[in-house]
């Protein structure tokens, strides 16, 4: 549904000021491949935390705790 909403919304860009739709039409990936190494540290960094909190969380799991 939300793709569908960014659809119509291009469109009425591209029908009120087309020279801005198409400007979008073509830095949308240009963004999207500068944001790709954001996201790729945002899973890594998730991915780090997850190992602190198993790490931490190591003994009282091993004396019977429920965590």
């Amino acid at each position: 549904m939300r793709t569908l909403a960014v659809f119509f919304l291009w469109f009425l860009l591209l029908a009120v000021c087309w020279p801005v739709a198409l400007l979008a039409l073509v830095l949308a990936p240009v963004v999207l491949l500068f944001s790709l190494p954001f996201a790729v540290a945002g899973v890594c960094l998730g991915a780090v935390f997850a190992l602190f909190k198993a790490i931490l969380f190591l003994p009282a799991r091993l004396l019977g705790a429920r965590v």
